[in-house]
């Protein structure tokens, strides 16, 4: 059986934008260099997809693009510490045998990524990074709260 396959049409292989403008790219918020590395990676135009794509995965949902070099000033390295960061829950040791995960998100509400559902996205995260390093949640705190509520103050 020597049939020949159909052609199947990829939006990935859809031929690249004739001309890809800075209007374009702040659509997709990809700065100019952030595109000169896209050409270097491609050697050639991305097609729409594909911008949409590094778009994506460039984000600050996916990359945090503006947080990173802030949340790498935090200490990760102790001898108390179990397992860093990464991709799941980061766990120190508490002693006696104990050890406590933590787990922050990027996804709380009210979030510029996502105003509404970006808190269930958000817990959801928290819990499931907690699960997969076997630890089970005892807490949750919301860290977020309006600018404008007052804090109370303890009185002596």
């Amino acid at each position: 059986m020597n049939a020949e396959s159909p052609t199947v049409t990829s939006p990935i292989a859809a031929p690249a934008p004739t001309h890809v403008t800075s209007e374009l790219l702040a659509q997709h918020s990809i700065t100019p260099d952030e595109y000169e590395r896209i050409l270097g990676a491609l050697d050639r135009t991305p097609s729409l997809t594909e911008l949409g794509i590094y778009s994506v995965m460039w984000s600050e949902h996916c990359s945090y693009k503006s947080s990173k070099v802030h949340l790498k000033r935090l200490p990760t390295k102790s001898d108390r510490v179990v397992q860093g960061p990464g991709e799941n829950a980061g766990i120190i040791d508490v002693g006696d045998g104990w050890g406590c995960a933590f787990k922050i998100e990027s996804h709380n509400h009210p979030s510029f990524i996502e105003p509404f559902q970006g808190a269930a996205t958000g817990v959801g995260g928290i819990l499931r990074d907690i699960f997969t390093m076997g630890a089970r949640p005892l807490a949750r705190a919301a860290a977020l709260r309006p600018a404008t509520r007052p804090c109370a103050a303890a009185s002596s």
